[in-house]
């Protein structure tokens, strides 16, 4: 089909155009017809531009212009002219196109909804029409974002001597952490090819390989229970370098996320960045990825009711676990079903309840106060430095319980009083290091690495390793940004020996270690160097530098939380014959 291509683009007309004939093509945002004159808003990824038609000047263009609907495709060929009626809230509002000639490249069928940017529809429906949806500008405006991350990698990684290296997508499955997603082998029948979940032996093979610094945007799969900021397959900014300490790494991807912030939102980001340990991150925030653009901090009270005769947290407290609470500025006047609410809100975390102290109106009410003297109260009270109109909440359970809780309801009290709104224009960047090496499961009755199981530990807490694991902390590190993890790496094992040792304290035993990693341990074998990395969420990037909540925005083809594409209606059955050439069966419920 013959078409009259663009010499300017719909979203590039200015006032410096006035007087010049120029042709467009894009889709038919608006088509009005006022009587004594016609206007089209044609629309493509950079803006509308306005065009009207004379029908008494030009009648046959005027009834050739009849059948144009929205989301038709056209080309339109006129002369640029200032507008009477301005629209200054778009760049090209102080002109319109004078039409002189057009054609109708395709015409559309009516849209299951209008492409506007406050679309009020179900986001299935988005979906299913995800081509439709992707019109809207709000959406393209994230995905033109997303392309100058993009390009803010290469360089940035570029000029820091990083090299470019593309990994397999076809790897061996090692399950441990998130489930697999497999592909069964057509040549090989009944074995199987597992999809990366991260790139993360071969990039430290590529170090023993002697590459020095490697990085790719790499695209990774992890078969798991969904939420909103999670997809089963996501985009990652991946990265490895040589003969660096933890230090080196941090600085680099210092730098990376000052250069991101101020190319894309103009944003001056302090460096370095707060370094915080993993104990105290729990303790003060009750979460690993905290918010710190708000205060609402944690307080642990076990000193002030060492000899409380309250059974509840005398018990918890000879268990070794911890009575930990918040101050809620404002909330004392919170009314009994309010209240409740949260309790409801905590027994989701695992709390088996919520008390609280209510200052409110000159009068202390608390459900534990019969339980307390007047001493413990008033000491409770003077640790949050509480006045009128505050509330306190008090959790005391085993240790990650207890700060996980207290974590949960001061996110859920910043929400409540809106506080998330007051702080949403500031980035508080964080390091969290210092994580425990291990956690155990007590399911599997072993235990598993916290971040993996190539994650180095501290070497003064090599020593530790045999007679208390659990208290060995790793060289790990997270990128946090408002309480939102953004990344996560570490400096990696490059001794056979203490990975061999890793393996080991996880109950992966010799033979197993072979099977699953050998080619790793061989590597490590033939002169490895000391190395370390980090890989961003490239996703979630993109998430907070656009200020949306919802990371489906800002992938172009996402799933739902279900883990279903609705476009092309995937996962789908295939037919018998392929699965016979697979060798695959499939169990019918």
């Amino acid at each position: 089909m013959s078409f009259v291509k663009r010499t300017i683009k719909c979203g590039e007309l200015r006032r410096e155009n006035i007087g010049q004939k120029v042709s467009l093509n894009g889709w038919v945002a608006v088509r009005r017809d006022l009587g004594g004159l016609i206007f089209i808003d044609l629309r493509d990824r950079w803006g509308i531009a306005q065009i009207v038609i004379h029908p008494e000047e030009s009648p046959v263009l005027a009834e050739r212009a009849k059948p144009i609907r929205s989301e038709f495709v056209m080309w339109a060929t006129g002369t640029v002219r200032e507008r009477e009626s301005k629209n200054m809230k778009i760049p090209t509002g102080e002109v319109e196109v004078l039409l002189e000639d057009f054609g109708i490249i395709n015409p559309s069928e009516l849209p299951p909804f209008e492409i506007l940017n406050d679309l009020d529809v179900n986001e299935e429906l988005r979906l299913k029409y995800r081509y439709l949806d992707l019109r809207r500008p709000y959406l393209q405006e994230k995905f033109l974002i997303r392309n100058k991350l993009y390009q803010i990698v290469h360089k940035y990684f570029y000029e820091n001597d990083f090299v470019e290296i593309e990994t397999p997508v076809l790897m061996k499955s090692t399950p441990e952490g998130a489930r697999d997603f497999l592909v069964p082998s057509r040549i090989h029948k009944g074995k199987f090819y597992a999809l990366p979940q991260s790139p993360q032996i071969y990039k430290q093979i590529l170090m023993v390989s002697g590459f020095d610094r490697y990085v790719q945007i790499v695209k990774c799969f992890r078969d798991e229970d969904l939420r909103s900021d999670r997809q089963p397959e996501f985009t990652q900014i991946d990265c490895e370098m040589s003969f660096v300490e933890q230090d080196d790494i941090l600085t680099m991807f210092e730098g990376f996320l000052k250069l991101v912030w101020k190319d894309i939102l103009n944003q001056d980001v302090q460096i370095p960045f707060q370094r915080m340990p993993y104990k105290e991150a729990m303790e003060r925030y009750g979460s690993d990825k905290p918010d710190t653009r708000f205060g609402m901090e944690i307080e642990t009270l076990n000193d002030l009711l060492t000899n409380s005769e309250f059974q509840v947290f005398s018990q918890t407290l000879a268990d070794g676990g911890i009575i930990g609470g918040l101050k809620a500025n404002g909330c004392g006047a919170y009314s009994r079903k309010q209240l409740d609410n949260l309790t409801e809100f905590a027994k989701k975390y695992g709390a088996k309840g919520l008390a609280y102290i209510k200052l409110n109106e000159g009068q202390i009410s608390s459900p534990i106060a019969k339980f307390l003297s007047d001493t413990e109260m008033q000491s409770i009270i003077d640790k949050f430095d509480a006045k009128d109109g505050d509330l306190i909440l008090i959790i005391s359970d085993k240790w990650t319980r207890a700060y996980t809780i207290l974590g949960a309801l001061r996110l859920e009290i910043a929400r409540l009083q809106g506080i998330f709104d007051a702080v949403k224009d500031k980035y508080n960047f964080l390091w969290v290091v210092d994580f425990p090496l291990f956690e155990y499961d007590e399911e599997d009755n072993r235990y598993v690495a916290m971040h993996h199981p190539f994650t180095s530990p501290k070497l003064e807490d090599l020593e530790i390793l045999d007679e208390n694991p659990g208290k060995a902390r790793a060289i790990a590190h997270d990128i946090v940004l408002n309480g939102v993890e953004i990344g996560g790496g570490s400096v990696r094992i490059h001794d056979n020996a203490v990975q061999q040792k890793m393996f080991s304290l996880m109950s992966i035993g010799p033979e197993e270690a072979k099977d699953k990693f050998g080619h790793l341990l061989d590597a490590l074998k033939y002169g490895a160097p000391p190395h370390g990395g980090i890989a961003l969420g490239l996703d979630r990037m993109v998430m907070l530098l656009t200020g949306i909540d919802n990371i489906r925005d800002v992938i172009a083809f996402p799933k739902t939380t279900s883990g279903l594409s609705l476009m092309d209606n995937c996962p789908s059955a295939v037919d018998t014959k392929q699965l016979t050439e697979l060798g695959v069966g499939v169990l019918q419920k």
